[in-house]
This record gives structure tokens, sequence and C-alpha cells, in this order.
């Protein structure tokens, strides 16, 4: 069953743990979806997602994907009309990279004004 939990900045965790699994999947959730935007703004959730993925201020696009696949995770994103989402799996082992990355992404990503 899971449990929701509200950190005292009022960050929602929602934590449902599954018995002998050893993957791990963690992902940022925003309401931030395509039914939002106004008229002259149509796509531009699906565009920062995946602006997102082109380099923070630690990491380049290539250095982004060569660290989750270098132990095996999968890091993607996805823009519905209610809510943007950024997520990462990986094995148990991997969770500090795992939480590092995607945490990078969501907080410290670079838009290149050449992009």
């Amino acid at each position: 069953m899971a449990e929701k939990i509200v950190l005292a900045n009022g960050v929602r965790l929602l934590v449902d743990p599954i018995p002998h699994l050893r993957s791990v999947c963690l992902g940022i959730w925003v309401a931030a979806g395509s039914r939002l935007e106004r008229p002259r703004e149509r796509g531009m959730a699906h565009f920062i997602e995946h602006m997102l993925f082109k380099g923070t201020r630690r990491r380049t696009a290539q250095q982004i994907a060569s660290e989750i696949d270098a132990v095996g995770g999968v890091l993607n994103a996805f823009t519905s009309r209610e809510y943007s989402s950024f997520y990462v799996k990986v094995m148990d082992e991997h969770l500090p990279l795992a939480v590092d990355l995607v945490t990078d992404l969501y907080l410290e990503s670079v838009f290149d004004p050449a992009e």
C-alpha cells in the first residue's frame, strides 16, 4: 500500500515498496500539462520536457545519457494534459545516482539559446 509523506517544505512523496524487488523507480511530477497552456503557448510544456535533457550546469546531454546507460537505467519524461513527469528507473544500488540525475535535470537545466 502506498504511503503519502508531506515534507516540511510541502513536497509530497508517494512511497510504495514492493517486497523482494530490487529495482527503484522515482519521478518528479509537475502540475504543468498541455491543458494549462494558452493558445500562444501550445506545445510549451512538451518543448520544456525535451529541453531538460539537453544539459545542466553540471552535465552535458551526452554525460546525462552516459551516466544512466552505465548503470543500465532508464531516464525519461512525458507530458500529458495535466502533468509533466521526469522519471528514472534503476537497481536499488544506484538510487543515489538516480536521485542526483533526476533532480539535476529538474533543478539545474540550462536552456541554450542556440537550441
